[in-house]
Parts: C-alpha cells; structure tokens; sequence
C-alpha cells in the first residue's frame, strides 16, 4: 500500500486519512490532533489539492432519496484508439461522475449520475451520438449499492 502513495509523506497521509473521516475538519482541530501547526496543515492541504491529489467536497449517498436519481456504468468500445480525446468529451458531459481507460472487453468505462430514466435515455441517444468514434455501448443500471457516494448532479 505504500507503493501507491508515492509522493506523499506520513504527514500527508494523515491529513489525507483525517479529511476521509471529516471533510469539514478545521485546519486547527486538524493541527491539534497531529500535533503540528495550524499553518503547516493549511499549507500540506493547500498543496496536495493544488497538485490535484487531494478534492475535499461534499458528497451524497444516492440511494438516501425517493427520486428518480439513476446511477449507471457504461462500457464504450471505441472505433480507433483516441482515448484521451474520446474520454476529454465524455467527461464534460451533464451527469458523468468519472471516464476510465480499462482492460477488457471495453475501451472505456464511464459512470453517470443523472436525476431520471429519461435523462438517462438523452445521455445515451444524444450526448453520446455527439461525442462520435463510439462503436458500441453497454449500459449497466446500479440497482443498489454500498459506500456509493457521488456528487449532487
């Protein structure tokens, strides 16, 4: 596991670590538990997210509420390897949570969080049609889930 930390210092970890359990943690607080300064907690954390390691946001879990709110995954087989352009387009699509460059049976793998069916129906036929160098799709719709978090859409 330290491997895949590579970069980051035990005090970088621990901040990561405390913001995990409590986004909203004040840097003083922060500070008093680790034993360090005020300033040097604002200064790592200011660093790690300008370094586009560490987003402390507010999240929702999306199976709290009684809407229509739809999660799904959807696998592209992409007709020629132009990832990076292909996965820059969808990821400025309205309701797309996260793209992947994965292995196997698909080229990318998106996640989508979107507010109804419907919506989900317009992101398929239409954003999607607009995105080209798409061949194939698969959608998987998440029935339910554990520790799924995503952002307000």
């Amino acid at each position: 596991m330290k491997n895949l930390h590579k970069g980051l210092d035990d005090l970088d970890r621990k901040i990561i670590s405390e913001f995990q359990k409590d986004g909203r943690k004040s840097s003083k607080a922060l500070a008093r538990k680790l034993k360090v300064s005020d300033g040097t907690i604002r200064f790592r954390t200011n660093r790690l997210i300008k370094q586009n390691t560490l987003r402390v946001t507010a999240s929702i879990n999306p199976f709290s509420f009684s809407s229509d709110g739809i999660i799904a995954y959807v696998g592209m087989e992409l007709e020629k390897r132009t990832h990076t352009i292909t996965m820059k387009k969808i990821s400025q699509l309205k309701g797309v949570v996260s793209v992947c460059n994965v292995s196997g049976r698909y080229d990318l793998l998106v996640e989508i969080f979107l507010e109804s069916r419907q919506d989900l129906n317009r992101f398929l036929i239409e954003s999607l049609s607009g995105v080209g160098g798409i061949n194939r799709t698969e959608t998987f719709i998440v029935l339910d889930a554990m520790n799924k978090w995503v952002e307000l859409p």
